[in-house]
């Protein structure tokens, strides 16, 4: 069985002031949850303030993104290597946001992935269709070239040093969420497409999340099926009750 993943995207959302309290409201509503993993992905600004916040938990914190270099003239940007040293453990990539509003590519992506694992980071890769595209009944090509694309010179060894997130960009910040079905059916199809990348052994390893509209209220209903490996939530996560509950499930 693989483990699931609660993991909280906290957006352009919260200072370290604010990051602070969250903690402080949050570990003692989950201090008996040990089924699951989870980890907090807070703004850069936060990430330390964060980091201090859960010492002595089992929470891990990570990163919203990162780019690729080691380091030198890319101003604006942080690598992992960097990310790590103040005690980041995890980094999201290719969240439809970052594609949407700041030119990521299925290539960039890729090539982030690469860099995460070098440095020793656990990456949550994420990939998802527009509406349009699910109307147009293009779901299962969008996902087989993101996922073809990202998965490039990674190996079946290294399935377990990162996941994917499957969020339906239609579904994300709109209330909307795909039904249990559908998530199901996607996951399904992702891990089929994984498996021509990096085997039908690593494929079986890797954990596949759902995002898009994760709440309280259906938070069971997805979790419960065998095939979704957690969860990355988004506006639920800022509230430390509604993410509690849906760590708890």
């Amino acid at each position: 069985m693989r483990r699931k993943l609660i993991a909280a995207n906290w957006k352009m959302c919260k200072t370290p002031t604010e990051a602070s309290a969250f903690v402080n409201d949050f570990l003692p509503l989950i201090h008996s949850q040990t089924r699951d993993d989870i980890a907090i992905f807070p703004p850069y600004i936060s990430i330390s303030t964060v980091i201090d916040a859960l010492k002595g938990s089992a929470v891990e914190v990570g990163a919203q993104n990162m780019y690729w270099g080691k380091q030198g003239a890319f101003t604006g940007e942080i690598c992992g290597s960097m990310l790590v040293a103040i005690g980041c453990r995890q980094v999201i990539l290719g969240h439809s946001e970052r594609r949407q509003h700041f030119g990521e590519t299925d290539d960039s992506v890729n090539r982030k992935l690469l860099a995460a694992i070098s440095d020793g980071l656990k990456a949550i890769v994420c990939v998802g269709e527009l509406l349009e595209e699910r109307e147009a009944g293009l779901t299962e090509e969008i996902l087989r070239r993101q996922i073809g694309y990202a998965l490039r010179e990674i190996s079946g060894a290294e399935a377990g040093k990162f996941a994917i997130a499957y969020e339906p960009v239609w579904a994300i910040g709109t209330g909307k969420t795909a039904t249990p079905q559908m998530a199901v059916e996607a996951h399904e199809f992702i891990r089929h497409e994984a498996a021509k990348s990096i085997g039908d052994q690593g494929a079986q390893q890797l954990r596949i999340l759902y995002g898009g509209s994760v709440k309280p209220e259906n938070a069971t209903a997805l979790m419960s099926q065998e095939q979704i490996d957690g969860a990355l939530v988004g506006g639920a996560s800022l509230d430390a009750k509604s993410f509690a509950a849906i760590v708890t499930w």
